[in-house]
């Protein structure tokens, strides 16, 4: 025999409520006592119950669709444009993000597209895409200082998040870590350790992120007697880690410990010292930026600065339904804290 689909009086019976009051919460409309909203949700859970996205859109005159961009600002060709989409597929920066978003749309019957907009033509399409309200809203992940997307949304008035503090002043929301809080821990971490003649790789210095996380860990260094350290520039990837340390260590050969702007380069850093007779962290002490898998796999593993991804993205989530609701009608900003999680690598 064929199980029927669940429908809403099924959730009804499973919650002791009308019909009327499960399509209330289905439908996200905010005249239900919370507590009836919980009941109603886990008789939905335990039904197995699917709204009719068809039906709800009607009544919610949405798309119940999240638009999830990673935008950039070049003309790419098509293989370097499926490259880019590649290495952001591959970064465990990225999947972080995608748990927390799809963890906070989830229960709420939400649902995100995956956009790449690296090119102009791109970022016409996502605009036409949420113009015409084929998705309610978009979140932007910017891969490039000079990315005009988040600018034209603001103009447009379209409702979107942004991760990470725009470089060009825009009135738009996004939500961050505290990046010179971060590399100040970084720097604290290995002066305790006794690290006298210490470096750092930085991530692209033309990112706002880039730019406060090398500021906070210049600033530490210099409270504490250190008025110079050698930096070479990196570009988020672990090749561009490896080179960096290489253009040190040729340099500056008697580096004590590294700061590394994020912890794909704070692999490549590891194993470049390693290649070179280095022990890890005996000789040099390394600090990477993240808390991302890379952190625990790395040999030895990572000592970093976790920024909570998870949490950060369910948070531009929220925000945007926020948006979408007209309960936000401002641009804000939300700044979470960054942690040092020490291991073995200082």
């Amino acid at each position: 025999m064929t199980r029927q689909t669940p429908t809403l009086e099924d959730v009804a019976r499973a919650a002791g409520v009308s019909r009327a009051t499960v399509s209330r919460v289905v439908n996200g409309i905010r005249n239900v006592d919370p507590a009836i909203q919980d009941v109603v949700r886990e008789a939905i859970r335990n039904t197995g119950y699917t709204p009719n996205r068809a039906a709800r859109s009607l009544v919610t005159k949405r798309a119940e669709t999240i638009a999830l961009v990673v935008s950039g600002a070049g003309d790419e060709s098509e293989s370097e444009q499926n490259a880019f989409a590649a290495r952001v597929l591959a970064d465990p920066f990225f999947g972080r993000v995608v748990s927390g978003v799809v963890g906070f749309l989830r229960p709420r019957s939400m649902y995100p597209v995956l956009m790449f907009a690296e090119t102009e033509k791109a970022r016409g399409e996502v605009l036409s895409y949420l113009r015409h309200s084929s998705a309610d809203g978009a979140l932007i992940f910017s891969t490039h200082a000079e990315d005009p997307l988040p600018t034209l949304l603001a103009e447009e008035d379209l409702p979107c998040v942004l991760f990470a503090r725009p470089l060009v002043s825009t009135p738009v929301t996004y939500v961050d870590v505290a990046h010179r809080d971060g590399a100040r821990l970084a720097a604290e971490h290995l002066l305790a350790r006794g690290c006298r003649r210490v470096a750092t790789v930085t991530g692209p210095l033309n990112l706002p992120a880039a730019q406060d996380r090398l500021a906070g860990f210049r600033d530490t260094l210099a409270r504490h007697g250190h008025p110079y350290i050698p930096i070479a520039e990196g570009g988020f990837t672990t090749e561009s880690g490896t080179a960096a340390m290489g253009r040190l260590l040729m340099e500056h050969p008697d580096i004590d410990g590294v700061f590394a702007a994020n912890d794909l380069m704070a692999l490549g850093v590891v194993q470049t010292l390693l290649a070179t007779g280095r022990r890890v962290p005996e000789d040099v002490a390394v600090i990477g930026f993240d808390d991302s898998n890379v952190a625990a796999v790395c040999r030895p593993p990572l000592t970093t600065i976790r920024q909570p991804m998870e949490e950060m993205a369910a948070t531009m989530a929220r925000l945007l339904q926020e948006q979408i609701e007209g309960t936000l009608s401002e641009p804000t900003s939300v700044i979470f804290d960054a942690e040092l999680v020490v291991r073995a690598s200082a």
